[in-house]
């Protein structure tokens, strides 16, 4: 019989979470986590939605993490059948402000979310601000400055925010990568930022280079697209002034080669 658990659930180490638990996210925020999306049970780059959560494990809590529980409690957030996005979060609901240097005993907090509908999503529109996420090597919960920034793109006519860094070179997007296109070349900015798994996806399936991209070189490419999880391959079709190309063939490649991935079983 298929499971017919729906989307919306938060559990706590495979059982359902207390608001008193929560307290620590909401009033000390501090964890990393990973989005999947997890399409009949399956999902792309499993490996490296794993790995992350083990490496910024150690990076924020300095423990290890047990990956089998991880994949344990995600298979209990997703139906047999169906599309859903699943936040696989890391956090101590024991540690506050005053006992934030205690040895961290981390717990799994696995929330699901329907995912979005089929077909490509429209050109993304974003403005650019000069901005460095706190270790940008984490995939971090501290996201305020990142939604404020968005907020305020958003309240000007954007979608979203680009962050450059202090001479002005592109890194990456509030919660996704962005790519370029040049002819039939793609090209990654070099500045720091968040690996995602997405972007190390497609980096195996095309050819890829990096190169510092500057908001001024930005006009010397001929289409731009942005990459999560959750959207896979987007088009970015403005940046600040600059309108770029809402179709290219390279775009739709990748975005037929990354679609067609199989996935790995959760």
């Amino acid at each position: 019989m298929e499971d017919q658990r729906a989307p919306g659930t938060a559990e706590l180490n495979g059982r359902p979470v207390s608001p008193a638990e929560l307290q620590a996210l909401a009033l000390t925020g501090y964890g990393h986590f990973t989005t999947m999306l997890v399409e009949d049970g399956r999902v792309r780059g499993l490996p490296l939605h794993l790995e992350r959560l083990a490496r910024d494990c150690r990076t924020v809590f300095g423990t290890e993490l047990d990956l089998g529980r991880v994949r344990e409690f995600a298979r209990r957030a997703v139906p047999v059948r169906g599309a859903v996005v699943v936040r696989v979060t890391v956090f101590d609901p024991a540690l506050d402000l005053g006992t934030i240097g205690s040895p961290a005993e981390p717990q799994l907090l696995v929330t699901s979310r329907p995912a979005g509908g089929a077909g490509p999503l429209p050109p993304l529109r974003v403005r650019s601000v000069a901005y460095r996420r706190d270790l940008p090597a984490v995939k971090s919960v501290g996201l305020f400055g990142s939604l404020w920034h968005r907020r305020q793109a958003q309240r000007a006519g954007f979608d979203d925010v680009l962050f450059v860094d202090g001479e002005r070179g592109i890194s990456e997007g509030s919660t996704w990568n962005i790519g370029f296109v040049r002819g039939r070349q793609v090209v990654w900015p070099e500045a720091e930022h968040l690996v995602g798994t997405t972007m190390e996806l497609l980096r195996g399936l095309y050819r890829c280079d990096f190169e510092r991209v500057g908001l001024a070189e930005a006009a010397g490419f001929d289409a731009a697209f942005a990459t999560n999880a959750a959207i896979g391959v987007r088009v970015v079709g403005r940046l600040d002034g600059l309108t770029l190309r809402a179709e290219h063939p390279v775009i739709e490649e990748l975005r037929a080669q990354y679609t067609a991935l199989p996935g790995d079983q959760l």
